[in-house]
């Protein structure tokens, strides 16, 4: 099996190209190798590699930037996806996205279910959802991953940013009335490799291919996965974590005040599900303050 892997340098990139190695055959690559801002060079790496998988955990994630650099955001999260899904399909390969709880608008009481239909608030949202429509579009075998407020021990995210205010501030205000479920770089990229491998002990026909909601079991809010990030540090210089409604923190762009996903879809297709978003994160922060010790 010969997989092409995007967004290499990534926050799923980096933890999913390790698994997928001891699966096949693995060429990953980041902007280096290929912009994905430019369709040329994405049809020209494909045809070049001829895989039988593409994953693309590529994407423009800035949700505030995303407001003013929309070309940038729909070229990467939108046109680039459409290309390589139909450069995939042209090859009869699986092409696998990830997607987002951003393509919601919050105003639902409880989890969204696949079928419930989308009304981003924003750019980045927005961006995400066509990308979605271009795959289903480009007529190939394919699986979107909807997933939500991801973070691990690499790159620019959440829990990074948190750990290191933490350490340098007395106090931090953090919003406590938008809810979701923190999924860990890592728990994505093992489930990813496990559906690949479930995809390479099938035929092809038979693999469930399709659209599915894939985050951390349990909820919280942005404050609840703050104090869990602070609580763990010892020796830090927070006194104060103070709870704030959306209203008093506003930002470029909206967000979704409901951001939680049903799972269920993808736990009864697949037969596994994702662990609780407490213990990723514990383990997440385990892993970086083995690589980076606080300092007291």
């Amino acid at each position: 099996m010969r997989i092409l892997l995007t967004g290499a340098a990534g926050q799923v990139g980096t933890e999913l190209a390790p698994l997928l190695r001891q699966l096949g055959d693995v060429v990953a690559v980041d902007r280096p190798e290929c912009d994905l801002a430019s369709p040329r060079d994405v049809r020209a790496l494909v045809a070049e590699i001829r895989p039988s998988v593409v994953i693309n955990p590529a994407a423009y994630t800035a949700v505030n930037e995303a407001e003013t650099q929309v070309d940038l955001a729909r070229a990467i999260n939108q046109t680039a996806v459409g290309v390589l899904a139909e450069e995939a399909g042209k090859l009869g390969a699986m092409f696998v996205h990830y997607s987002t709880d951003y393509v919601f608008n919050g105003e639902k009481q409880g989890p969204y279910v696949e079928t419930d239909e989308p009304a981003p608030l924003n750019v980045y949202g927005s961006s995400k959802l066509e990308g979605e429509r271009a795959v289903s579009q480009a007529g190939g075998r394919f699986l979107i991953l909807r997933t939500s407020w991801v973070y691990g021990p690499h790159g620019s995210n959440f829990l990074l940013t948190i750990r290191k205010l933490a350490m340098e501030r007395e106090e931090l205000k953090i919003v406590s009335d938008q809810i979701g479920a923190p999924t860990s770089s890592g728990q994505i990229a093992r489930a990813t490799a496990r559906l690949v491998q479930q995809y390479a002990a099938v035929t092809e026909d038979r693999f469930p291919a399709g659209l599915y909601h894939m985050t951390a079991a349990g909820s919280t809010s942005w404050f609840g996965f703050a104090r869990a990030i602070t609580d763990s540090l010892p020796g830090r210089k927070l006194e104060r974590l103070l709870p704030v409604p959306t209203m008093e923190y506003p930002t470029p762009a909206r967000r979704p005040m409901n951001s939680l996903l049903d799972n269920t879809k993808f736990e009864q297709t697949f037969g596994f599900r994702l662990s609780d978003w407490k213990t990723a994160t514990a383990a997440v922060l385990r892993e970086i303050e083995v690589r980076q010790p606080v300092k007291i």
